[in-house]
């Protein structure tokens, strides 16, 4: 017995249509008739639309399914599209390369936010809110560097991590800001116990 597995078979060109499209629209190249192979090109773009109906929200969504019958059947079918048919050189061009972004963040478990968030702290006028920002983003720093560690940490650390990501702006001393305390901060960080299911 010859079993017929997908990997046996020829490559579907644009999946989300099947391979039974892609095998009738390879036989439409098989028609002689021209207007035969128009009209069954018809036929193949009307089922093509009721395959991906989200085409419809698209723009001249007619005009894309005309195009991929000609990526399907890869610009060999010799038929009367109401569309020109599109380059080849057109789906074969590689997509632009996208640049990595090369700023590289000094304290990873900080993340980049942070650190934006210290210099806009930093340009505040003194007073009650700059001092209770300034206090959140130091709570805030001694929690991620907990949760990522998983370690105890000295406050004199936090506020040592402060200073260099504000770039010296703002500097710190332990009487200057209240810190949570360690143990309370590693018990919220603790998972919640995942209820069991009761067996039946």
């Amino acid at each position: 017995m010859v079993y017929d597995y997908n990997t046996s078979r020829e490559n579907l060109i644009l999946p989300e249509y099947g391979r039974n499209i892609q095998k009738m629209i390879a036989h439409i190249g098989t028609i002689e008739d021209r207007a035969e192979r128009n009209k069954a090109a018809m036929t193949i773009i009307g089922i093509m639309g009721n395959l991906n109906p989200h085409l419809r929200d698209v723009g001249d969504y007619k005009h894309k399914l005309w195009d991929h019958l000609a990526i399907i059947s890869e610009f060999k079918l010799d038929i009367d599209s109401p569309y020109d048919t599109p380059e080849p050189s057109k789906f074969q061009s590689k997509p632009n390369k996208i640049e990595y972004n090369q700023n590289r963040l000094k304290f990873k478990h900080y993340g980049k936010a942070v650190g934006l968030m210290l210099g806009k702290a930093a340009e505040m006028e003194e007073g009650e809110e700059k001092t209770y920002l300034i206090s959140l983003l130091a709570n805030h720093l001694k929690k991620s560097y907990l949760t990522w560690n998983r370690e105890a940490v000295e406050n004199e650390q936090i506020l040592k991590d402060l200073k260099l990501l504000s770039k010296g702006t703002i500097a710190l001393g332990p009487d200057d800001v209240q810190l949570n305390e360690t143990r309370d901060i590693l018990h919220q960080n603790r998972k919640k116990p995942r209820p069991q299911r009761k067996s039946k």
